[in-house]
């Protein structure tokens, strides 16, 4: 029989938390579940305790070589049987009454694509309050492209609509050639979602918490670095290229690719500045000034402080010399 959702979790060194993301997975109530765990090359144990589990309760794949985040997840996709698939990352977990509730909203409004609230829990096990407030959920009922795009938009959305982890149709995604950017470390998830928003996909809201995510020291999706701005500008491009969006849809777009450009100068100012490179942090914030408000001060005080950073590296450099 036909599984009523198929839960994808990519693993990547993931020993100290696969077991809790597989249990909470099976654990879901009034569906049929299958789980599909894709190792991307781990160097721990996270293989072996994935193959512990019965093979007829969790199919369990083994990468050959590292694809990152987006490969694995694509891999996992290919294997899924369920009618609905839910991506679960290897160190979160869910709710027993998640999918049930997800897929109950969705049907009934004739929707591809549901999301619901998470339950953010620290390091140490404290459970803080949830991602979004319940009312501003219920508020939405609905995400359209628009709405999505909006809530994307760089060090600036009032709530970070990408963080939302949605529940796909299959056969939505299979009929519309829907994957996963292989060339993103952070942001596949967003542009996953806005290309099956802009393919016609509708997207229902369960105000309920299902999601517990769980806030991990260095995680990546915590870390925003250079690198991962230009790789978003550059999938932004493309999807530009590729998706027509209508009036609103196009004007948050414009917003997010300004926060993008913003966000750019803003973290290549943050290397400027590490790097002891006075010059040219000065230089980048005098190119993008709007850059520097992520600094949450005046242009004037951050640039004091650069140069007072490179007189003191001046001074190791003389001492060095001695």
């Amino acid at each position: 029989m036909q599984p009523d959702v198929s839960f994808v979790i990519a693993a990547y060194n993931a020993e100290a938390t696969i077991d809790r993301a597989i249990s909470s997975a099976i654990a879901q109530r009034d569906v049929s579940v299958e789980v599909v765990v894709v190792d991307d090359k781990s160097r721990d144990r996270t293989l072996d305790l994935a193959n512990a589990w019965p093979q007829d309760v969790v199919r369990v794949v083994a990468l050959p070589a590292n694809r990152g985040p987006g490969g694995a997840r694509n891999a996992g996709l290919e294997l899924a049987r369920g009618r609905w698939v839910a991506v679960l990352d290897s160190d979160d977990a869910v709710y027993p009454g998640r999918i049930c509730a997800m897929i109950a909203r969705a049907e009934k409004a004739g929707a591809e694509i549901a999301v619901d609230n998470l339950q953010v829990v620290r390091e140490d096990g404290v459970a803080e309050e949830t991602m979004f407030p319940v009312d501003y959920l219920e508020g939405l009922s609905e995400i359209s492209l628009a709405d999505y795009i909006a809530g994307n938009v760089v060090f600036e959305s009032r709530f970070n609509l990408g963080y939302l982890k949605p529940i796909f149709q299959r056969r939505f995604l299979n009929e519309n050639g829907l994957r996963y950017d292989e060339d993103l470390i952070i942001g596949e998830d967003y542009i996953l979602l806005a290309s099956a928003l802009a393919k016609g996909g509708k997207c229902v809201v369960e105000p309920t918490t299902g999601y517990v995510y769980h806030i991990r020291t260095g995680s990546i999706s915590r870390v925003l670095e250079l690198h991962h701005v230009e790789a978003m500008r550059k999938a932004d491009i493309v999807f530009a290229r590729t998706h027509s969006m209508d009036a609103k849809a196009e004007a948050a777009f414009a917003r997010r690719t300004r926060s993008l450009s913003k966000a750019a100068s803003f973290l290549s100012l943050v290397q400027h500045i590490k790097a002891r490179s006075p010059l040219k942090a000065i230089w980048t914030a005098l190119s993008d000034p709007a850059a520097v408000r992520h600094m949450g001060m005046p242009i004037a005080v951050r640039l004091r402080r650069v140069a007072a950073q490179f007189a003191v590296g001046a001074g190791e450099v003389k001492d060095a010399g001695r």
